[in-house]
């Protein structure tokens, strides 16, 4: 008979596994990520074992016991926070700094040009004093107009690439996907559908012509993105306080948060188009210009008698070229059913991170985790496999402008933020997806 587990031991086991130290009440230090990976590493150890129990009370009785069911469920909600906190910490230890703190050569030396030097004096000025004469003279010096019509300044280049670079670690389709800054409101982009036609001849034969490649021209306009953050004269006047790290702080987890939702599920309309919002087909019928998908076999789960087979299916459906970079991207729901899986020699498909930093593995690739991708759903395309470098396309327009408004909500600054940014699909065939549905 199975030996029962009272609610007594589940919540020992829980209390002890390290991944619960994520109560809010509890917080790790910022340099505790290897202790950080340790704990992830022995709740997973757990989750394993008594995921084992749940399966074997299932091969005995047919069903597993209410009391392992829970316990498994919470140490599985435990890892998923605690992977969150581990990826927090990694984000904290590789955010570089901002402006020109800490960019300095081995001498002491600040290494910034004069002009940037100057740029970001007089950018300092206007964001705590409204003081534009330093930048209109700027402007003048190098004949050129550094915003637009509607009025507001272009931030000093290092505090623009820092933005970029601290939304590269938050947003995971900007991670994995191909970036192109632009400096007009639309990119063009040519792509071959079909290569050029080749053929065998004898020595002595003619060689008639053969067909040219048939190109198809993308277009990507860049939508508006906007923050308005606030803030009090007092702390504006403080001179101890670095203006573009505050501001860069205040936008970088908002815009990061807009971008990862319109890069998946974007409809197009005045944000980017998000790979989800393509339309899709059967892999076996795929066509240029759609998504191919592998359904799952059940209408509205995985397939209970071989649920990794969608997983095979759906990794094949890639051609080599794009398999060998390929990503999984899923939310943590999705993440958590996929945990339990196993192959037919008992080992789990899904691996933990073999170092902090690094993702999390399915059968033998990388996975992503992104919140807007949609749970596990009859007819929903929950987990999708690709090489999203190649196959999606992020276009940045250069530049993160900002307008200082002291007026609109005294007696509080505001600083109407902005960022041109578009996306979509650039290659059709490196991106396949699973449908929650029997075909």
């Amino acid at each position: 008979m199975t030996d029962m587990i009272d609610m007594t031991d589940m919540t020992e086991l829980v209390s002890k596994t390290p991944a619960t130290r994520i109560a809010p009440e509890i917080k790790a230090a910022p340099d505790t990520v290897t202790a950080a990976l340790d704990d992830f590493m022995e709740a997973f150890e757990a989750f394993k074992d008594v995921n084992d129990r749940r399966l074997g009370e299932i091969e005995e009785k047919l069903t597993a016991d209410v009391v392992t069911r829970d316990k498994m469920d919470r140490i599985n909600r435990a890892m998923d926070e605690q992977k969150k906190l581990l990826d927090q910490l990694v984000l904290k230890k590789a955010r570089p700094p901002l402006g020109s703190a800490g960019r300095t050569h081995a001498s002491g030396a600040d290494h910034l040009s004069p002009e940037a030097i100057e740029h970001k004096a007089a950018f300092d000025a206007y964001v705590r004093r409204g003081d534009e004469a330093g930048l209109r003279e700027l402007e003048a010096k190098a004949f050129s107009a550094g915003s637009g019509a509607d009025g507001g300044y272009l931030v000093p280049p290092e505090t623009d690439s820092d933005i970029g670079r601290r939304l590269s670690a938050v947003s995971p389709i900007r991670a994995l996907s191909t970036v192109r800054s632009v400096s007009s409101s639309v990119l063009k982009k040519p792509f071959s559908t079909t290569g050029m036609a080749a053929g065998w001849v004898s020595e002595t034969a003619a060689r008639p012509q053969t067909d040219s490649g048939q190109l198809a021209e993308l277009s990507f306009p860049t939508m508006e993105l906007y923050a308005m953050p606030a803030a009090t004269q007092a702390l504006l006047d403080d001179a101890a306080v670095d203006i573009e790290a505050w501001l860069a702080g205040e936008i970088d987890i908002v815009f990061a948060e807009q971008e990862g939702s319109a890069f998946i599920t974007g409809d197009g309309v005045n944000k980017p188009k998000g790979f989800l919002s393509y339309p899709a087909v059967a892999d076996s019928a795929w066509t240029w210009g759609n998504l191919g998908y592998v359904a799952s076999g059940s209408a509205a789960g995985w397939n209970g008698t071989g649920p990794s087979d969608t997983l095979v299916d759906l990794i094949y459906a890639l051609r080599a070229g794009h398999r060998q970079n390929a990503t999984f991207m899923m939310n943590r729901r999705t993440q958590a059913d996929i945990r339990k899986f196993k192959d037919a020699d008992g080992n789990y498909l899904w691996r933990p991170p073999v170092s902090a930093g690094q993702p999390a593995s399915l059968m033998g690739y990388p996975v992503a985790e992104a919140e807007d991708m949609p749970d596990v759903a009859a007819g929903a395309y929950a987990l999708a496999f690709g090489d999203f470098r190649a196959g999606y396309l992020v276009v940045d327009r250069a530049g993160v402008r900002i307008l200082r408004d002291p007026y609109s909500a005294k007696p509080y600054v505001l600083f109407y933020t902005t960022k041109r940014v578009g996306g979509g699909v650039q290659n059709f065939e490196a991106i396949k997806l699973v449908k929650f549905a029997t075909n």
